[in-house]
């Protein structure tokens, strides 16, 4: 069985990009060497990985997708980037060819079965990232001013109509916003203009590596340091924060779903030593520290094996019936009080987060939001 994976293996999204197929490595590598996946027909198979760069450009995504098609590769899995997995999904669509576990928050990847029935997404939307932490903002019940910067796509507008709603009807009032585009290679500009708003929370919906190091670096430079809340996609404190010097702001949040392999308390997780294990033993991928993506990569290999497992006929239509039918799979590394379930339509299979908050090394439990 041979899958594949069209990610970033190179440009400004190179770290995630790799840690994306790194963590399928990781997981299908330990899977291979004791013997492959029982499937649901009865067959074991060994399940190998073809990938594709697309340097998180939408045209080499889509040449990838076909060259995929072509060479008859079972399913596209776990592909970083919305954009790029944006201008795949119509073609998975027309050629039923499955699109599955996209590794975007963008809520357009599990919104419309019907629409798009070979493609689903699998962690939480922007959107939810977004209104939870407006809502832990609200819930402090002080008066707080946003500033909010965000992609000019539907990445950005996501995350953005997520904190509107997190905050409907709070002392949260947003005070300034800027955009940026996904080409742009500095936001000095606009980070300036934001800071000019005097606010005390700066909502910093950046997707791009550089982008989001750039934006906390020009805002010190400007003298701004309100509390930083950044995405779960961009918030890994060895690839961000250690070269944004972002300890130097009063707060910094972010939200997650799943353990990291930063965090001292995981040490001696059986878990989390399983997983980085097989990541130093099978991944082939040049992956110069471990970032979240690696850790959902591991939990989407997971996910995709617990389908296997329950796939009686080995065509892609019934696999998508399977996925969509998948509910109390154990997936490591998950945080406590977060389960997997596939079956619901209009969001992803898994669909909670909780904010933390970065204590100078790592992110742990956020304490409650004030002034």
């Amino acid at each position: 069985m041979t899958i594949g994976i069209s990610t970033p293996l190179s440009g400004g999204l190179a770290g995630p990009g790799g840690c994306s197929l790194a963590g399928l490595e990781a997981y299908f590598g330990e899977v291979n060497a004791a013997g492959g996946v029982k499937f649901g027909d009865g067959a074991t198979r060994r399940v190998e990985i073809t990938s594709f760069d697309d340097a998180y450009d939408p045209g080499r995504a889509v040449e990838n997708f076909q060259r995929m098609v072509g060479d008859r590769v079972f399913l596209d899995v776990g592909g970083l980037g919305t954009v790029t997995n944006m201008a795949i999904m119509p073609i998975a669509t027309a050629k039923q060819m499955p699109q599955v576990f996209v590794q975007s928050g963008s809520s357009a990847f599990s919104a419309d079965r019907t629409a798009n029935p070979y493609t689903i997404g699998w962690a939480p939307t922007y959107a939810s990232e977004g209104e939870a932490f407006g809502t832990f903002l609200a819930e402090s019940g002080e008066p707080t001013k946003v500033a909010v910067l965000s992609q000019n796509d539907d990445f950005g507008a996501d995350f953005v109509d997520g904190l509107k709603r997190g905050i409907e009807g709070s002392a949260v009032t947003i005070v300034a916003t800027a955009t940026y585009e996904a080409t742009d290679t500095s936001v000095d500009a606009q980070v300036t203009e934001l800071a000019g708003s005097g606010a005390d929370v700066f909502f910093d919906a950046t997707t791009l590596t550089p982008i989001a190091i750039g934006s906390l670096l020009q805002a010190q430079k400007v003298g701004w340091f309100p509390k930083v809340f950044l995405p779960s996609t961009t918030s890994a404190p060895n690839l961000i924060l250690a070269p944004a010097n972002a300890s130097v702001f009063p707060m910094v949040y972010t939200s997650a779903f799943a353990k990291s392999a930063l965090d001292p308390a995981y040490a001696e997780d059986p878990e989390m030593k399983k997983f980085l294990a097989a990541l130093d033993k099978y991944a082939t991928t040049n992956i110069s520290t471990v970032v979240p993506q690696c850790v959902w990569a591991y939990g989407i290999g997971a996910t995709l094996t617990a389908a296997f497992e329950q796939l009686e006929t080995p065509t892609r239509s019934a696999l998508m019936d399977v996925i969509h039918r998948l509910n109390d799979v154990k997936v490591p590394l998950l945080l406590d009080g977060v389960a997997l379930d596939a079956s619901a339509d209009g969001v992803p299979p898994i669909n909670a987060t909780v904010i933390q908050q970065f204590d100078g090394t790592i992110f742990g439990s956020a304490e409650p939001y004030s002034n």
